[in-house]
């Protein structure tokens, strides 16, 4: 399974994603089967077209549309996605977008979100977009989507509560909730180069804004955008292997990897406090966390706590030692590390289904060993040593099956 990586450079819309992902290779089928979900086929007709910016080429999203009436609002809308026929984790994704739209336009206006009638986002042109591009996410079920910060542009966009300056109040906004970070290099161009649509897409299907360190493409697809620009104005959505992929795909064991590491000692919270904080860290991704009572200063008792933790986490990580410990300081370093290639199955046993760990050692040959978990639990579900359980596990262990890739 693949990443997905956005480039969004200058800026980001959502027709572009659009026609990025179907530059990509998402069928134009898939686009329409989900839109006809929602009771909009008759409404529009979506067209695929080649076209350049700057000598650049790509496609560029056309949308006609048959009825240029009709505006809803969040609750219409609303009751549009709750009644489509949809895949739970799909239906999710489209709810999500539009809500942080309601939310944010009901933030900028002072009024109650679902009260909040959409004008611009909530024309057909922009129900295409959002669900189209929530459809081409579903149908490419990328392991991660990564994506670089997005600029804005400047000067005004005319509107239906007329013209506002950019970035759009909107934008704002939901730049705002999402705390995303803006890149404000080239923000001297004139002209709207990140939408309230494209902003939302974003805010709710990219999962890390941070790019990859290393990464390796293996396609790509090319967005081309209304507005022209001294610059390419385009979007690129690129298919790719991060270098942890590309090692496990070469079956090379151990791997090297980048890790982060980060430090406190912390001498004004409770060990029944310190132990909360630890098992956040576990539940929000850290590879591995420990802590040790020493002396500070006054010869106070402390804890040192030490967590190491993926690199492109270590922002957010970061936020939570100051969110949920006293610490007033944070000691982060990069380090590499070897690690041997593993992944989690299970197998037959004569208790039943038992879960397991295989290894992958430097010469190719595989370890299997069941998880301690299920140690325990046998143990203490039938009386029995954890000896005797690994003993009879050994004995009546079947042909172990694979949850999920080498990593």
């Amino acid at each position: 399974m693949e990443e997905i990586l956005i480039e969004c450079s200058p800026g980001v819309s959502g027709d572009m994603l659009l026609g990025a992902f179907h530059d990509l290779g998402v069928p134009k089928i898939i686009i329409d089967k989900t839109l006809a979900c929602f009771g909009l086929g008759d409404s529009y007709h979506l067209n695929f077209r080649e076209s350049k910016s700057c000598s650049i080429r790509g496609i560029r999203v056309e949308i006609g549309i048959n009825d240029q009436s009709t505006k809803r609002d969040w609750s219409s809308i609303k009751d549009l996605i709750l009644k489509a026929e949809l895949e739970k984790k799909l239906k999710k994704r489209i709810y999500q977008v539009f809500e942080s739209l309601a939310m944010a336009e009901g933030v900028v206006h002072g009024i109650d979100p679902d009260k909040v009638h959409f004008h611009e986002i909530g024309g057909i042109d922009s129900l295409v977009d959002i669900i189209g591009v929530c459809a081409s996410i579903e149908y490419l079920k990328p392991k991660k989507v990564f994506c670089n910060e997005p600029t804005l542009g400047r000067g005004l966009v005319k509107t239906d509560h007329g013209k506002l300056s950019i970035p759009s109040p909107a934008v704002i906004e939901l730049l705002r909730k999402k705390d995303i970070k803006v890149i404000s290099n080239i923000d001297s161009i004139e002209g709207e180069l990140s939408t309230p649509t494209g902003i939302a897409l974003l805010g709710n299907l990219v999962e890390s804004f941070q790019m990859p360190n290393k990464y390796s493409i293996s396609s790509y697809g090319v967005g081309i955008g209304n507005l022209v620009l001294p610059c390419p104005n385009l979007v690129r959505i690129f298919k790719i292997n991060t270098s942890n992929k590309n090692l496990i795909d070469k079956k090379i064991s151990p791997r090297y990897e980048e890790i982060s590491i980060q430090e406190a000692l912390i001498d004004d919270q409770s060990s029944e406090e310190i132990a909360n904080l630890l098992e956040i860290f576990r539940k929000e991704g850290a590879y591995d966390v420990s802590s040790q009572v020493t002396n500070m200063k006054k010869n106070r008792t402390s804890f040192s706590i030490q967590v190491i933790l993926p690199i492109e986490k270590q922002e957010y990580f970061r936020q939570l030692w100051f969110q949920y410990s006293n610490t007033i300081g944070l000691r982060e370093r990069k380090q590499f590390r070897w690690v041997l290639l593993r992944r989690r199955g299970e197998c037959l046993t004569t208790f039943g289904k038992i879960k397991f760990k295989q290894t992958m050692k430097p010469n190719g040959t595989i370890s299997l060993k069941p998880e301690n978990d299920e140690i325990l639990r046998l143990q203490i579900e039938n009386n029995k040593t954890a000896q005797e359980v690994k003993n009879m596990i050994k004995e009546s262990c079947s042909e172990f099956k694979a949850f999920e890739d080498w990593k």
